[in-house]
């Protein structure tokens, strides 16, 4: 047997149809190397996806590679349920350092739909033990939160999951930032919640919000004291440009959701970040009603801790935020150039280093999107589509020659495929 035909006897893939994966020429990763997977034939590409937007610095990082065996030589894990580790506490007191929260405590899971799932079930307790019980939330029409039940009923569907419509809580479904001001203004006093994707909702074919009208935002939930949740799952840990995206709207949430990019690609970890006036509503007699009875057996899991650590350090000793910067200028005038004259390609839209490029298929039948991504990881660059939308999201440390590349390929690969 093949290692797709094993792999399709005994895996599961998430967001695949099995009945198709061996179609679809999986890549099945053997190593890493920088920024560069590596399969079990010895082909290599380029990860310009980060492995689902989680790897930020690259794939066997010496320094983090050294954090999870110094860990390793103390203890893997210890339970956060009523005792502490060391390297989580050093975790929190640096997060809190740079966290755009007032007054930061941080509540680990182990992905970010979880960490959305700690949020809301925060933000509803928040009101309750304010005893002015409330149940409403506000989401953003193409928002994506997770596909946990909670996190979907934050999301605006799409991805298959109308299904467990049944399952799912009423969310008041704001079309655009500037219709969610207007719902917190006119309905605050019965409002728990608003959660947003600052700048960028990624999973919406990476679709771009005013910082502006995000501003603004804030401004209504400060008046109205209606909590502000900010999800940066995708967003934060210098995607964008600077460490969080609230940054760049002027936003101070209540309530923080980290994940995906926290401990650079190596060991799950998510946390929510709490403001200290939603966290000292929680505070009361012992075995009280008052207390957030939640937690996870992984939660704060001391080697993705440690690692995550170490990873936030690197961000500032490699002044990785001023490289993001400079190759976001350069994949912007690439593809500006070389992508986006281009007949089948109808949007191009790139902040920090996460991008999308719309492509005009004539039929959605024809699979564009994944037939070009395809062509581009036949040529050595790692792509994958949400729809006709390619997706790139490579890592902060990608090189010069690194993002030149990704924009040959892409146009080479668009011009084989999106034909009249």
């Amino acid at each position: 047997m093949t290692w797709v035909e094993r792999d399709a006897a005994v895996v599961w893939h998430g967001f695949t149809q099995m009945a198709a994966y061996a179609e679809n020429l999986p890549v099945i990763v053997e190593a890493g190397e920088g920024r560069e997977l590596i399969d079990v034939a010895g082909n290599r590409y380029l990860d310009a996806i980060s492995s689902l937007w989680v790897t930020t610095l690259g794939h066997r990082v010496p320094e983090l590679d050294d954090a999870v065996r110094g860990q390793l030589d103390r203890i893997a894990h210890s339970t956060m349920l009523g005792n502490g580790n060391r390297v989580v506490i050093e975790l929190s007191e640096a997060l809190a350092a740079v966290v755009p929260v007032d007054g930061p405590h941080f509540l680990y899971a182990g992905d970010g739909a979880t960490a959305v799932e700690q949020a809301l079930k925060i933000a509803f307790q928040y009101w309750v033990n304010r005893g002015e019980p409330r149940t409403g939330f506000v989401g953003l029409g193409g928002a994506y939160h997770g596909d946990t039940i909670g996190a979907l009923s934050l999301g605006d569907r799409g991805f298959g999951t109308t299904i467990f419509e049944p399952l799912l809580f009423p969310v008041r479904r704001a079309a655009t930032v500037e219709d969610a001001v207007d719902a917190v203004l006119r309905g605050g006093d019965e409002l728990a919640a608003v959660i947003v994707e600052p700048l960028v909702q990624a999973a919406n074919a990476m679709a771009m919000l005013d910082p502006g009208a995000l501003a603004d935002l804030g401004a209504a939930c400060a008046e109205t004291g209606v909590l502000l949740i900010c999800d940066e799952v995708a967003t934060g840990f210098g995607r964008t440009g600077t460490l969080f995206a609230s940054e760049q709207c002027g936003l101070r949430p209540d309530l923080l959701v980290l994940g995906k990019g926290m401990s650079g690609g190596y060991l799950p970890l998510s946390a929510t970040v709490a403001a200290d006036r939603v966290f000292r509503a929680f505070l009361g007699p012992d075995l009280s009603d008052r207390t957030l009875y939640h937690g996870h057996s992984y939660g704060g899991n001391a080697l993705a801790c440690a690692v995550a650590l170490r990873h936030l350090q690197l961000l500032e000793e490699w002044d990785v935020l001023a490289n993001v910067r400079a190759r976001e200028a350069q994949l912007r005038a690439g593809l500006d150039e070389a992508v986006a004259p281009l007949a089948a390609v109808g949007d191009v839209r790139l902040r920090g280093l996460m991008g999308g490029v719309d492509l005009l298929a004539p039929r959605p039948d024809l699979r564009w999107g994944r037939r070009v991504c395809a062509a581009a990881v036949r040529r050595g660059v790692l792509l994958r589509p949400i729809g006709d939308t390619v997706i790139l999201m490579a890592p902060l440390t990608l090189s010069a020659e690194e993002a030149d590349r990704i924009v040959t390929v892409l146009r080479d690969a668009i011009l084989e495929v999106c034909r009249p």
